[in-house]
């Protein structure tokens, strides 16, 4: 399959569908958690360009700062979400993304080294907004740009908000092992009545 189409509309789909008409659906849909209308949504996808990755290809590398400046939304296919944590080597699944994902969104905005790497599952086809595209867009249809910002934004912060209710619940866990650990090596002469 050819990775260099000019196009969205390039990208093969359903007949009688058009690649842009799809990325504008999953892009205004409600779970994609952009806000757009669906008018918006057809903006933004001329701003965006075809791109297709093979099964198994990591197209975006933790760590790596040297093209971390686009956002991709995900069409056809699989993308796993992997990162290396505290104390591991090798990386952990954080989750499984399909079509109408957003992927990328904080390389869109920042210039920072990639927080997470993203490996197509199955053959992938997305629709890429690069940091140029959304400064144009920023130049020609500034209102569109502010509510896809907007959007981006709110992604962002869910993932953060539920990012700080999994550290909570691992430092319950750690509180209620480390109190266990402490029960059982305690010798039982020295433990309080009762325990």
């Amino acid at each position: 399959m050819n990775s260099k189409l000019q196009h969205i509309d390039q990208i093969p789909v359903a007949p009688g569908v058009s690649g842009a008409e799809l990325a504008a659906q999953l892009l205004s849909a409600p779970e994609a958690l952009t806000g757009l209308t669906m008018e918006e949504a057809r903006v933004v996808v001329r701003y965006m360009t075809p791109r297709f990755f093979p099964a198994n290809t990591t197209f975006i590398r933790e760590g790596d700062a040297g093209d971390s400046g686009f956002m991709a939304l995900l069409i056809e296919g699989d993308v796993v979400v992997e990162r290396v944590t505290v104390s591991r080597t090798e990386p952990v699944t954080i989750r499984v993304l399909g079509p109408g994902s957003l992927i990328g969104e904080i390389g869109l905005v920042d210039k920072e080294p990639r927080s997470a790497s993203c490996t197509a599952g199955t053959d992938v086809w997305c629709a890429i907004l690069t940091r140029e595209g959304i400064e144009t867009m920023i130049t020609r249809d500034p209102v569109v740009a502010a509510r896809l910002l907007l959007g981006v934004s709110a992604n962002i912060a869910e993932r953060l908000r539920d990012t700080n209710r999994q550290l909570k619940l691992y430092a319950r866990l750690a509180t209620a092992m480390r109190e266990e650990l402490t029960s059982v090596s305690t010798p039982a002469t020295q433990r309080p009545v009762g325990h």
